[in-house]
């Protein structure tokens, strides 16, 4: 399956990470970015970045999507952080992502005990525990 730059039809390499449309270059990220894609502005505290006014609503949704606010406070964990210093997490992280089998690459990444660890801090965050349970 190939996969098309959403700006100018070209091999698309690179995955947005917001709207996750593919792009081919820097200017056609750009060009998309300006024109299409949600823009997040971060405030200069601790809270949140909220979204521009200009928000769009996710072309793609699900009951497991996570609201962009939750996403954002994958950004602020200590512990997170930590795990994504560690090389051979980033690269199964690439792999999965450049992937064009991203289900079975993910099956194949979730043999990786680090990457076990990864995806249950990330639920963490994203999804605490309840404190009554």
């Amino acid at each position: 399956m190939e996969r098309l730059c959403a700006v100018c039809k070209g091999e698309g390499k690179y995955k947005c990470p917001i709207c996750l449309i593919f792009y081919c270059s820097v200017q056609c990220c750009k060009k998309h970015r300006e024109n299409e894609c949600d823009v997040w502005v971060k405030n200069d505290d601790k809270t949140p970045p909220q979204p521009s006014e200009n928000r769009t609503i996710p072309k793609y949704t699900s009951a497991d999507t996570v609201p962009l606010e939750k996403l954002f406070l994958l950004k602020e964990d200590e512990n997170l952080q930590i795990l994504l210093s560690n090389p051979h997490l980033r690269d199964l992280l690439i792999r999965v992502n450049n992937s064009n089998e991203p289900e079975k690459m993910m099956q194949m990444a979730m043999q990786e005990p680090l990457f076990v660890e990864f995806a249950d801090v990330c639920l963490k965050i994203v999804e605490p525990p309840d404190a009554d349970s």
